[in-house]
This record gives C-alpha cells, structure tokens and sequence, in this order.
C-alpha cells in the first residue's frame, strides 16, 4: 500500500462515480475465492484489525509494506484508527476502498485498498498487504489482489487499476504479474531501504487485457 492512499481518502465522496450493488448498499461487500475472501470492515473489527497491525509480534510485514515511509508516519491511537474507519463508513461511497482479508474459516489476514491517484484521469491505484507472514507464498495475496482489482473494474468506470511498489519487494511484483498486470515504469534508485537504494515499480493492467483474461464483467 502505498502512502498516497491517506491523502486521497478525503476525496473520494466528491469523486465516486459508480453506482452501489445492492450487496454494497448494505455495508458487507463479499467476494470469495478458494483461499481468502474479502468482506467489509465492520465496528466489530477494529480492534482485533489494530492489534494485528500494531500488536501482533509477527512485524515482519513492516519490512515490506513502503518501508521507505515508516520513519515518517507517527502510530495513531485506536481511537483514531477507529474513527478514520467510521469516517470512511460515512462518506457512503459506491465501491469500498478498503476491505477486510480473511480465510475462507474467518481467520483475518489482512487489507486491501484503492485511491485516486488523478481522479480526473481515472487513474486508480490499489494496493495490499498480508499482515500475517505465515500466509506468504501460499497463492492467498495473489488472489486476494485478483478478487479485488476485479471488484474494481465492476464497481468503477475506469480504463486502468494499477500497484506501486520497490523493487525489493518481489512478492509483490509477482503477484500483480500472476493477475494479467504489467511492467509500466521503473523510477531507478529513488527509494532508501534498509541503508540500500531500490527503484520503484509502477505496474497496471488495462481494462480490456483484464476482460480478455476474466471475462467482460471484470469479475475474476
């Protein structure tokens, strides 16, 4: 996921431009594939969500998930956790920008989300992360991103739906490639991990390359 995502969220509500299913109008969108699912983030979640995010001894997510930024970000409170979700709730969106990750047995692994990176271009960026990393390497992230990029396609009229990301962070390449996306620009050495320089990775995939691969619904 990507930083930008939080300084988009205040825009969404003026820039929707789908209309809602009627799954979606009742606050629990659910799309479900052989391993994971994903679901709305309901009140009942926020606490075991933030504990997992800020808790939880398995931190190594952290070591992937834009760590380039991690130095500048200041942990919030649950309180404030909390009320950014209910925030979100209230803007009453057509489509979720962020969703719950869980297996199929209901264990919750993680989040997906998407903002605007020029909502006057449609440019749509999404992005995941598994905060269990016992569930790495087990096709659960890859179809996760799947389930999702398809649900945005259905639920939003837009040509692209894209990932940013560093170029250590090979999983996350991999995964996006797996789903029908590509290599769309390489910004060389600009990202600082862990004392070393790393490029970063801008991948997409077009709306018509996904309806080839899923079918015309964007429903994978």
């Amino acid at each position: 996921m990507d930083k930008k995502q939080n300084a988009n969220d205040k825009d969404m509500n003026a820039n929707a431009a789908a209309q809602p299913s009627a799954c979606e109008r009742s606050g629990r969108t659910l799309l479900e594939g052989e391993r994971v699912r994903l679901r709305s983030v309901m009140p009942a979640d926020y606490r075991e969500l933030y504990d997992l995010i800020h808790s939880e001894k398995d931190r190594t997510w952290t070591e992937w998930d834009a760590p380039y930024f991690k130095d500048e970000e200041e942990e919030e409170t649950f309180e404030e956790f909390a009320q950014g979700y209910e925030s979100l709730r209230a803007r009453n969106l057509p489509w979720e920008p962020r969703l719950l990750i869980e297996t199929i047995e209901g264990r919750m692994l993680g989040t997906v989300n998407s903002y605007w990176e020029h909502k006057p271009s449609n440019w749509l960026e999404c992005g995941i992360v598994l905060l269990r990393s016992d569930t790495w390497s087990r096709g659960c992230g890859t179809e996760a991103l799947r389930l999702y990029v398809g649900y945005l396609f259905a639920s939003l009229d837009v040509p692209r739906v894209g990932i940013t990301t560093w170029s250590g962070n090979e999983r996350m390449m991999r995964a996006a490639a797996r789903i029908g996306m590509r290599l769309e620009g390489r910004v060389r050495r600009c990202r600082i991990v862990r004392g070393e320089l790393y490029d970063s990775i801008r991948m997409g995939v077009l709306r018509e390359e996904w309806e080839d691969l899923y079918g015309p619904s964007g429903r994978a």
